[in-house]
């Protein structure tokens, strides 16, 4: 029973699973960030435009039967917003994300008299001392 007790207590302070339950909670508070958008600002301004931001009073009666169509439709259109509103987030955090052009220019390049591997900035090869025009400013 000790042994499972140690066992159980390293499972649950393993790195991972404290990563997990952090990375849980923090989904769950931008999940209300991103409803509270969407069902706060982006649904109003379609109630100022449609009239209503919410279509769940839409329904047909047929047989003694309520077809709701219209909670179908307002669910339908809050997940089509939230995976627009999430698309924007995403695409602007990996825009922030890119790395910029100064990290991506190669280190290195070939001479191209004698194709030795030189420094992108030398302006001389060290092999077969040709001059050579920087690929990127002098340092």
């Amino acid at each position: 029973m000790k042994n499972m007790l140690g066992e159980l207590k390293e499972f649950a302070l393993k790195g991972n699973l404290i990563e997990l339950a952090v990375a849980f909670i923090l989904g769950l508070a931008f999940s209300a960030v991103v409803l509270s958008l969407v069902n706060d600002v982006v649904l109003q301004i379609i109630a100022a435009i449609a009239g209503q931001p919410s279509f769940d009073g839409l329904s047909i009666d047929l047989n003694n039967s309520t077809i709701r169509y219209g909670a179908f439709l307002t669910a339908l259109i809050n997940f089509l917003l939230i995976a627009f509103v999430l698309f924007l987030i995403v695409r602007a955090v990996n825009k922030l994300q890119r790395p910029s052009q100064e990290t991506l220019a190669p280190a290195t390049r070939n001479c191209p008299f004698c194709l030795t591997v030189i420094p992108a900035a030398a302006t001389r090869c060290s092999a077969c001392t040709s001059e050579v025009a920087p690929t990127e400013p002098a340092r």
